[in-house]
């Protein structure tokens, strides 16, 4: 498990990637962001319910512990959503997942604040290094000609903070209860708070849409298996580390655009894409090396 930790954690990450395409394809199609993200959400719950109803065993939801980490995550997942999708409204892709994954840094921080992590050149360089690769693979220094609003900056700001919240939710969680346990109680949360902005009209609507199967693909492939996949890595990742591997989603974005939304990369953007995937490789190399151990509780 621990040597698969990493695999898992890329493989949530390509999930979130193509997410984030269909949320866009949604949203230009009219959809309310708040109403796509609470729907990626709800087949997420429904998704890990039925996995909860066929291992229920070991779930601590007697801990009081587990709801209450599981909840904080419940409001980063909830807040990461929809800041995500409302920054891809106001402006693009490209940009909300930049702006997204300044999370690196909170994380960093947050880990550096609460003594989790200990400082060193090589976590400050890998960070400099994938941070730039995604300037230049979005191209970021374009937002003022890309059109971008101040909202759609700052919903990108946030939704990396919400990021940065459900990585430790999660983490605390983990030791408190099964991850089935723990996922249907933060997506719980997060129908909770999503139901109230979003579009009621729009929300009735989903129901009888023919835009439906992306909704549903949506909630598997952004919410049901890739949170499966990266909670369990998670749980034997340091949250840095899984926080730079989960880099891929902006390369896998762009995948996205290029062959199903017919966009294009230039030549500056394919050297971006190198350096995140070169810093991936080398993280994945360096942590399986050392078979890094579960954080301390």
């Amino acid at each position: 498990m621990k040597n698969m930790s990493t695999a898992f954690v890329v493989l949530a990450a390509l999930c979130w990637g193509l997410s984030g395409g269909i949320g866009g394809i949604l949203m230009g199609n009219g959809w309310d962001p708040f109403v796509v993200s609470f729907y990626r959400g709800v087949i997420g719950l429904l998704f890990v319910l039925v996995w909860l109803m066929l291992r229920p065993c070991g779930s601590g939801l007697a801990n009081r512990r587990l709801w209450f980490w599981s909840a904080i995550a419940g409001l980063g997942v909830a807040g990461n959503f929809a800041f995500y999708f409302v920054s891809i409204a106001e402006g693009s892709v490209a940009v909300a997942v930049t702006l997204m994954y300044c999370a690196p840094v909170f994380v960093y921080l947050l880990s550096y604040t609460l003594k989790l992590e200990e400082s060193t050149p090589l976590k400050w360089g890998a960070i400099s290094v994938v941070m730039l690769g995604i300037v230049l693979l979005t191209r970021i220094y374009d937002v003022g000609a890309g059109g971008v609003t101040l909202i759609g900056i700052g919903a990108g700001l946030l939704s990396g903070l919400s990021y940065a919240v459900f990585i430790f939710g999660f983490k605390y969680a983990a030791p408190h209860g099964s991850p089935q346990a723990i996922l249907v109680i933060a997506f719980s949360v997060l129908a909770i708070v999503l139901i109230w902005p979003g579009d009621t009209g729009q929300a009735v609507e989903v129901l009888s849409t023919p835009d439906w199967p992306l909704f549903a693909i949506l909630g598997v492939l952004g919410a049901g298996l890739s949170f499966i996949l990266y909670i369990v890595g998670l749980n034997y990742t340091a949250p840095t580390v899984a926080s730079l591997v989960a880099m891929v989603e902006p390369v896998t974005a762009s995948l996205f655009g290029v062959v199903v939304l017919d966009e294009t990369l230039v030549g500056i953007q394919i050297l971006g894409m190198g350096l995140i995937l070169a810093t991936v490789t080398a993280l994945n190399v360096i942590s399986n090396a050392r078979q890094a151990q579960p954080l301390p509780e």
